[in-house]
């Protein structure tokens, strides 16, 4: 009875602690699956705070698995692409807890044009999780068709977002 008092302490003191956003100079690293229509892969980003709301930074997306719905192998450049990130922190606005962030952003990709509106709750000072959705505004490509639909559509991302 004593340990379980004592691990549900230890727990709660591990969640009260944790911080989603803590403004300028603040810099986050995320880890996670991505999940889009025909294919599966991993995302990776980091992000660096540049005032008390606003982060920009950098993520990458590799595509693992593909729905073959084509006749022909996908090359590389359409299984991978790199983007700039802007982020609007409004989890204080939205009179969220310290540890719970909101924050939409905008993405500048190989590919295309987008916005993105993602969650993040740590649970202690160092680690959390994220769930992030997103979708282009503005293709690069008129007919984006085949495998250039690879992150030109709706995406989800979910995984570990870290402080560093």
């Amino acid at each position: 009875m004593k340990k379980s008092i004592v691990l549900a302490c230890i727990f709660y003191s591990c969640l009260s602690y944790g911080q989603a956003f803590r403004g300028k100079k603040d810099m986050k690293f995320q880890v996670g699956f991505n999940m889009q229509e025909h294919a599966n892969g991993i995302q990776a980003s980091f992000d660096k705070g540049l005032a008390e709301n606003i982060s920009v930074g950098v993520a990458a997306t590799y595509l693992l698995s593909t729905n073959k719905y084509l006749v022909s192998t996908p090359y590389a450049k359409d299984l991978m692409d790199i983007k700039a990130r802007f982020n609007a922190h409004i989890g204080d606005v939205l009179g969220l807890k310290p540890k719970m962030d909101v924050y939409p952003g905008l993405d500048l990709s190989l590919k295309n044009f987008g916005g993105h509106l993602g969650f993040r709750w740590f649970f202690s000072s160092g680690f959390g999780v994220y769930a992030e959705a997103g979708l282009p505004i503005k293709h690069y490509k008129n007919n984006v068709e085949g495998y250039a639909r690879f992150h030109n559509q709706f995406y989800t991302n979910i995984g570990a977002s870290f402080n560093l």
